[in-house]
């Protein structure tokens, strides 16, 4: 029996690219369904998701406006498909994405599986490509998937737009941890592999946008930091036959050498900009 796929899109303010993004999904040549939640937004997201006449298409509205978890997971909650694929309204999908993925996870060892992404300029065009799940091909076990996002860190793992996982693994865990926004989506994804295996496919699938407007540019380099070092220490602390204390080391080593060079970068502007 094949199983059943939905693609959930989180739109929060996102006129200037949901349909973008829409038309990557929609394009792709395989069945699915796509649930838009629109969270309580005021410039046109909803109108823009309705504006498809597709019947694969379904728009939801949050009443009010809820945090990344919540939402997050109530999109999930609202989603019927058997895998799961997440798409920010900003990021896109490659052609052939969502098939190659789902047949991937046609393995029913394999609970999650991910690819290399580009990463997109608020224009659309490609400003780098192939990275992502570095040293991650083929079949990894969960203890090499969690090692390797503590010690990289998720954005050199990539964006959920790349990965595709079971929706009985996300209830089993409980879905997103809210308190943890920047690492909120590797955290789960840690978590639903230790059921598991995981499946790195070398193919670029997806395209990440970096802009002023997505939530990782309007998040605090502090907040970020932060929030990575408590994920270190909890999902070492939960997992600890997936990461060793030498791993949370190694990841806090990672954050402190890049704060330290925030500060060295924000000193020498300082400098500059005092000098006569």
């Amino acid at each position: 029996m094949t199983a059943s796929i939905s693609v959930c899109v989180p739109a929060y303010n996102a006129a200037r690219t949901l349909e973008a993004t829409l038309r990557s999904i929609l394009d792709q040549d395989v069945d699915f369904d796509v649930l838009v939640l629109d969270n309580a937004t005021e410039d046109g997201t909803a109108d823009i998701a309705r504006s498809f006449a597709d019947p694969r298409v379904r728009v939801e509205r949050n009443e009010k406006v809820l945090g990344i978890g919540d939402n997050w997971n109530k999109l999930v909650g609202l989603s019927t498909g058997d895998l799961v694929k997440i798409v920010c309204a900003d990021d896109l999908l490659r052609p052939g994405s969502i098939e190659s993925q789902a047949s991937v996870l046609a393995d029913t060892a394999i609970t999650l599986t991910s690819a290399r992404f580009d990463v997109i300029d608020e224009a659309g065009e490609i400003t780098e490509s192939g990275l992502g799940i570095p040293g991650l091909d083929g079949w990894q076990s969960p203890r090499t998937l969690a090692r390797s996002i503590v010690r990289r860190g998720p954005a050199d793992f990539g964006p959920t737009a790349a990965a595709m996982f079971r929706r009985e693994h996300f209830d089993r865990v409980g879905g997103f941890r809210g308190d943890l926004v920047f690492p909120m989506d590797v955290d789960l994804f840690v978590r639903v592999s230790s059921f598991g295996m995981f499946f790195g496919m070398s193919e670029c699938i997806a395209a990440w946008r970096d802009s002023d407007f997505n939530l990782c540019s309007r998040t605090s380099s502090f907040s970020k930091l932060t929030d990575m070092m408590r994920f270190h220490h909890r999902i070492a602390k939960e997992y600890s036959d997936l990461v060793s204390m030498g791993d949370v080391i190694a990841g806090d080593a990672r954050l402190a050498r890049a704060a330290l060079e925030r500060v060295s970068v924000r000193s020498r502007g300082l400098v500059a900009s005092v000098r006569p």
